[in-house]
């Protein structure tokens, strides 16, 4: 599973917890929270009414008295309230009055005049002097129908408890109340959980983006290509550097084993033609052959030189992520020096290099220095290839968002088996004229300088025989 989805679900687990903690506490902590408030308001409003019903109650009037009067009064009254949005017409209480034996002797709801209340707890606690409540529902099957009653004692001038006077009001009426209160809670919730989610996407995409870029360097290193350090920020731009690091670390120790091996590969044979013709030389010899086996020498000693300056080169471009200075490149002064650099090597072969395109050749920019030297070794490895008295062709043209430079020959052509490996370090390819192989490392240069400068190079078989080299670079 992706790690940004793992942080996602993650985060989503605690949002989803934390709703759910919310709405455990609003139904634990709110509801009850409001009852209880009207719990409170019914016993000031039971002792208020209990002082008012005594002299009533202790003349035994209290069935038709001023108070019951008032009392039956107060259901005709349009109260005409509004309460936070909510409109009240009229009041509803029920109240009742209980003698000392818990018989009710008065109910303004006109229904229970003349039962016994005794065991209900608001009448039985209270006429034992405790605090008496309870909460009952007015329809046994319906679990909201339940009715607060709270009571409070009346009491004879002596402090005797002699009656009980109880107030009961319906919870369905605050039930509006807490339904708005628990609809914004929950809207709020929503808006509260819907935000957080969102906080949780961004956060999960960026994380997941900052460790796929670095996954991606990473792959990216392990193919071996060039590339840069993800731009990242914070701790994950301090990782990525890290890495750079280590990558480089790690590259530069390889990177002086593995010439070390190779360039003591490489030695091996014209040290050993060096050692013999000395030893030769150290004889009686006649001087034809002292010639011949100094000339080994000098040929030997001069191909051990070309392969050390071609390794320090490669080294050299090999090292490198990326071009220290980009500058725009002139071809046709390019092609100039490449012209010059190579002219002693094709007079000496006999060839002529043709240049394409006299016209305005098409910019880019890069390294001219390291774009000369690779057209430099793509002539020469031509050069050794092509027939005497044959041309090797360099040109340039526009293509699709770049330029592709070419070196074109009329030689044998690349081998099947050696197309796909021409470009490996130390792959060198037999002479058609018998000559020594080459170091094996100018193409390998060529295509280093082609990545540097965010291109490619190729080698292919041209029609009617021959081989043409491809640089392409990208154009301004």
């Amino acid at each position: 599973m992706n790690i940004g989805l793992r942080i996602l679900l993650g985060y989503f687990v605690i949002v989803a917890l934390a709703a759910l903690l919310l709405a455990q506490v609003f139904v634990a902590e709110v509801k009850p929270g409001v009852r209880q408030a009207m719990e409170d308001t019914l016993v000031d409003t039971a002792n208020v009414l209990a002082e008012l019903a005594t002299d009533d109650f202790l003349a035994g009037r209290i069935a038709d008295g001023a108070f019951a009067t008032r009392v039956r009064a107060m259901a005709e009254r349009d109260v005409g309230a509004a309460i936070w949005g909510f409109r009240k017409r009229s009041a509803q209480y029920r109240i009742y009055v209980t003698d000392a034996a818990g018989t009710v002797v008065f109910d303004s709801s006109g229904r229970d005049v003349g039962r016994s209340y005794a065991r209900w707890n608001d009448v039985y606690l209270t006429l034992r002097g405790r605090y008496g409540a309870r909460s009952s529902r007015s329809d046994p099957d319906d679990p909201d129908s339940t009715v607060m009653h709270v009571a409070a004692p009346i009491r004879d001038p002596a402090g005797r408890i002699v009656g009980v006077l109880t107030v009961a009001k319906p919870n369905s009426a605050i039930a509006p109340f807490i339904e708005r209160s628990q609809s914004v809670v929950m809207r709020w919730g929503w808006v509260l959980m819907g935000t957080a989610l969102l906080v949780g996407v961004l956060a999960a995409w960026w994380l997941s983006r900052q460790l796929g870029a670095l996954r991606r360097y990473a792959h990216a290193v392990t193919a071996g290509e060039r590339v840069a350090p993800p731009a990242s920020a914070g701790e994950f731009g301090d990782l990525g550097r890290a890495l750079e690091t280590m990558r480089q670390r790690l590259e530069g120790k390889q990177y002086v084993e593995a010439y070390v091996h190779t360039l003591a590969h490489e030695m091996k044979s014209p040290i050993a033609a060096i050692r013999g013709s000395a030893e030769l030389l150290e004889g009686p010899l006649p001087d034809a052959d002292r010639a011949r086996f100094a000339a080994t020498i000098r040929a030997q000693s001069e191909r051990m030189a070309q392969t050390i300056d071609k390794l320090l080169a490669l080294a050299a471009v090999e090292h490198r992520q990326r071009l220290d200075a980009v500058e725009p490149i002139d071809l046709g002064a390019v092609f100039d020096d490449v012209a010059e650099q190579c002219a002693s090597h094709l007079v000496a072969r006999g060839l002529t290099l043709q240049r394409w395109g006299d016209g305005p050749l098409p910019s880019l920019s890069g390294d001219p220095v390291l774009l000369r030297q690779a057209l430099a070794n793509l002539v020469d490895n031509a050069a050794d290839f092509a027939p005497a008295g044959s041309a090797i062709e360099l040109a340039a043209a526009a293509t699709d968002g770049g330029v592709a430079v070419t070196v074109a020959d009329r030689g044998p052509g690349v081998p099947d088996y050696a197309v796909g490996r021409v470009f490996e370090r130390f792959y060198s390819l037999p002479r058609p004229d018998g000559g020594s192989r080459s170091s094996g490392l100018g193409l390998c240069f060529v295509a280093e300088v082609a990545q540097l400068h965010g291109g490619e190079a190729s080698l292919a078989n041209r029609d009617g025989g021959g081989a043409v080299a491809t640089l392409l670079l990208p154009a301004d």
